[in-house]
């Protein structure tokens, strides 16, 4: 799958060296550069690219900064290029699918590469399937989760839901109770769990974690986000037909349109 790239970084030879190093793979264009964050928000805007290479220290509006202006349902892939690695929890936490250290070493930034192809391209996949979803549930007013309940039904038929999950760090191995679960958010292979005020980093996909939840209880209310509806203490709905949920937390998560259906079906039940 070929890939159009945005360059963004407010160092001209930085943008330099990684335009030279994106030109030598085969999957990928390159279809502009930005030099600060303001411009970068613009041509997101303007040309939609399908991954954005995103320097986080720039003056004005920093890497993080341009992405809490971007969240939506068609935020772009992003992979984080940076000097430093002290931002690598934070970057994982708004949903970049890779984090590359400078100089960035080509091997590093082929595997960056690979790994956004292969996310837009079951993206794509995900979206086509929402939308017969999304038919059918029109044709049978049958809730999502009874049209794609086949989906997991092989797996978990007859079976209990785990209580506990296993994160595992390094060597060490930590046992969270699934009851504890408040959201879940992807950053690529990664999950960030967030459970009792603590986030942890969970090496492993959203659908292989979704098989691992009672969907009773946690729904998938944006691509990239899972919540535990027993949480849930309100919603607002906003002009542009997405939702705002509030958990008894405090936190506040947006609920994209392709999902809006599940959490009107949610509200009209509780």
């Amino acid at each position: 799958m070929s890939l159009r790239a945005l360059i963004v970084d407010d160092e001209e030879l930085a943008r330099r060296g990684l335009l030279r190093r994106l030109e030598t793979l085969p999957n990928v264009e390159v279809i502009g550069q930005a030099s600060n964050g303001f411009e970068a928000v613009e041509m997101i805007g303007e040309l939609n690219p399908d991954v954005v290479f995103l320097d986080i220290q720039m003056p004005g509006m920093n890497g993080f900064d341009v992405i809490a202006k971007l969240q939506s349902d068609t935020l772009p892939l992003i992979v984080f290029t940076t000097a430093y690695d002290e931002y690598a929890v934070e970057a994982f936490k708004v949903h970049a699918i890779d984090y590359l250290l400078k100089p960035v070493e080509i091997d590093r930034l082929t595997d960056a590469v690979t790994r956004a192809a292969e996310r837009l391209s079951f993206e794509k996949s995900d979206s086509s399937k929402q939308a017969l979803l999304d038919l059918m549930m029109s044709a049978t007013t049958k809730h999502p989760k009874e049209i794609s309940a086949t989906d997991t039904e092989n797996t978990k038929k007859g079976d209990t839901w785990p209580e506990k999950i296993a994160i595992k760090d390094g060597s060490d191995i930590t046992l969270i109770r699934v009851a504890d679960i408040e959201w879940v958010d992807a950053a690529g292979d990664y999950m960030c769990v967030h459970a009792q005020g603590n986030t942890h980093i969970m090496r492993i996909t959203m659908r292989q974690l979704s098989e691992k939840l009672n969907p009773d209880v946690f729904l998938r209310v944006h691509r990239s986000t899972i919540v535990n509806v027993n949480l849930i203490t309100g919603a607002q709905a906003l002009t542009n037909g997405e939702y705002t949920l509030t958990l008894s937390n405090g936190t506040k998560l947006k609920v994209s349109r392709s999902y809006r259906d599940v959490i009107k079906q949610f509200l009209s039940t509780h």
